[in-house]
């Protein structure tokens, strides 16, 4: 299990359309994967549960990992977010 904090800088934060793109990029990948806001943690692959963390720019989120290529999908979902969902 490894983990990742990253801070969400688009302007609409994890809503709507770039949270389909989160989470269809974490369907990518076999690994377990989550997100984590303060004390909540939902499965990054459910798009209700990535909506009801209420991730607006500026936060910092945890992503953990799980499983055989979970170094592969924190890096592809931490470059996603870093490209403010353009990819």
């Amino acid at each position: 299990m490894t983990f990742r904090n990253v801070t969400i800088r688009n302007n609409v934060g994890l809503h709507a359309r770039p949270a389909t793109y989160f989470i269809q990029k974490a369907n990518s990948y076999r690994c377990s994967i989550w997100v984590e806001k303060e004390d909540r943690r939902v499965n990054a692959k459910s798009l209700l549960g990535v909506l009801s963390l209420g991730i607006v720019q500026g936060m910092t989120v945890k992503l953990i990992a799980d499983g055989d290529d979970e170094a592969e999908a924190l890096d592809g979902l931490a470059a996603l977010i870093d490209s403010d969902f353009t990819e």
